[in-house]
């Protein structure tokens, strides 16, 4: 058992044994949830020790038979896009218990054993490399979060998980189906195998048929990033859902929609991808814009954060299917930094829905009065949600935007329109909550961070910074795992794609840009 494996399956024994502790022994579940969660992320953290941004193949790589009829395998893995969402991932669960360590008094030792259930779903996502261990993975991250919605969730939460269940489980099943075909042709639902198949000829799908396997897994993925116009579960479910399931949908769950286009659509359907992407960025951008035109109109917090997650997601599939080294390094590290600040915009969210229990704007105002730090902590955060320089999310949506340059100027310039939207609505809901005249119910009921707030913020706090300042530490990995997926996308594709560029201004390129042509949805 390597090291990856431990960081997938402490999880789910955590889970099997938190269900043994008595029910009328909360505290202690806590505690013992909070202790696993904890050690799953310190040894997810050595995970990132090996990583050299050159290596081929994957790190920590599990490969057994496990079923025999048909040939599945229990095939796992790290490249450079999935290490971080794993880290992400651990890094959340543990701060995802901090925040909800006093908010839930009922059905606790159910709440946080599907936190770490969760957990176990959401790095099996990440690190599997056979397509039906990441169907299962798939599923099993979405059984916990229906219930986290549907039990410990708002007014409406039946409603918002049944919505949650159907959109997903319509998608998963186009998947699947997918999925069955190719083993069906190839013999193998093992990813490298795959692509190895695909490279040397062995495996040649016809156009008409590649494009349907590619709308099967497009269609599962767009549903999960959501894409315009299938993102009308999201603000339902964030809504309804409780904080630590908002954050944990906001931050991990929605990247495996992101994910799986990178992993999946852009290798395995090659041309089909490069034939659907001008609609598909004409979708992204219609998502970015009108993601932020509605947030501007949302007079409750989490449904103007929710649609700011349309809007930025957007940036995500823009960057994808630029077919640009730039514009996929960018997508990859904007997962990551939409992970930090809307995680943490939800938590925040959280933090004053437990004072005043509200999520209404309208019965805010004056908060900076009573809470000086929260509101400091608020607008670091507002800041980096809207890309101020130096903070996370201006690295990713930069070099999502100079991707698209290099292709169609056209995109880049519509997708400029979201980032000034995004200052407009973020800053806009900062003045009506802290500032002005504090009222009594905020001058009696709101009051300034925690220890236990503190230590689940912090961290957050200091990778918006540390991501924004020292890009290095995470963009070679992601650079070169970049690069390996745009030469497979270029497989029986009559398409060049531009070689790597420079990164970040200032920063030496990686290789010597080729003549490249545009797609024809490019011109």
């Amino acid at each position: 058992m390597n090291l990856l494996t431990l960081v997938l399956f402490l999880p789910l024994a955590g889970f099997l044994a938190a269900l043994l502790v008595p029910r009328d022994r909360p505290g202690l579940v806590r505690g013992f949830v909070l202790v696993v969660s904890l050690a799953v992320f310190v040894l997810s953290i050595g995970l990132a020790l090996p990583q050299a941004p050159a290596a081929q193949g994957y790190w920590f790589e599990t490969n057994a038979p496990w079923i025999q009829s048909p040939a599945i395998r229990f095939h796992t893995g790290l490249d450079g896009l999935s290490l971080w969402l794993v880290l992400l991932s651990t890094l959340l669960t543990p701060i995802g218990i901090l925040i909800s360590w006093n908010h839930i008094d009922r059905r606790v030792k159910e709440f946080y054993a599907f936190l770490l259930l969760l957990e176990f779903g959401l790095v099996g996502v990440f690190v599997a490399l056979d397509l039906f261990l990441f169907y299962v993975f798939w599923e099993v991250s979405l059984v916990p979060m229906y219930f986290l919605i549907g039990i410990w969730g708002h007014q409406r939460r039946i409603y918002a998980a049944v919505k949650f269940f159907l959109f997903t489980m319509t998608g998963s099943v186009l998947m699947l189906a997918a999925m069955l075909y190719i083993y069906g042709v190839t013999g193998t639902f093992d990813y490298p195998t795959l692509l190895t198949m695909l490279a040397s000829g062995r495996w040649h799908v016809e156009s008409g048929e590649q494009m349907l396997l590619f709308l099967a897994f497009f269609v599962a993925f767009a549903i999960k990033v959501p894409l315009f116009p299938l993102h009308t579960w999201l603000p339902d479910a964030h809504v309804e859902a409780p904080t630590a399931g908002s954050v944990m949908l906001a931050s991990v769950m929605l990247k495996m929609g992101t994910y799986g286009l990178v992993r999946f659509c852009l290798p395995l359907f090659p041309n089909s991808a490069r034939h659907a992407a001008g609609w598909i960025v004409t979708l992204a951008i219609i998502g970015i814009i009108y993601g932020a035109l509605v947030a501007m109109v949302q007079p409750n917090m989490k449904k103007l954060v929710a649609y700011s997650s349309v809007s930025h997601l957007g940036f995500v599939v823009l960057g994808v299917f630029s077919f640009t080294q730039a514009g996929l390094d960018g997508a990859v590290y904007q997962m990551l930094n939409h992970g930090i600040s809307t995680g943490a915009l939800f938590m925040l969210v959280g933090y004053l829905y437990e004072r005043r229990h509200s999520l209404e704007i309208a019965d805010y105002g004056g908060v900076a009065t009573p809470a000086p730090w929260l509101s400091t902590v608020f607008l670091i955060t507002t800041l980096a949600s809207i890309g101020l320089p130096t903070l996370n999310n201006f690295v990713g949506e930069f070099l999502v935007l100079q991707g698209s340059a290099q292709v169609n100027f056209r995109w880049t310039v519509f997708a400029a329109i979201g980032v000034i939207l995004s200052a407009v609505y973020m800053l806009w809901l900062y003045q009506r909550v802290f500032f002005g005249e504090a009222g009594e119910p905020v001058r009696h009921h709101v009051y300034d961070l925690s220890r236990r707030e503190w230590a689940a913020i912090l961290p957050l706090l200091v990778l918006m910074v540390w991501m924004g300042t020292l890009t290095q530490t995470f963009l070679p990995a992601i650079s070169a795992s970049n690069a390996r997926t745009l030469e497979r996308s270029n497989v029986n594709v009559e398409f060049q794609v531009k070689a790597r560029t420079p990164l970040v201004a200032g920063q030496a390129g990686q290789a010597e840009a080729r003549p490249a042509k545009e797609p024809p949805d490019a011109r």
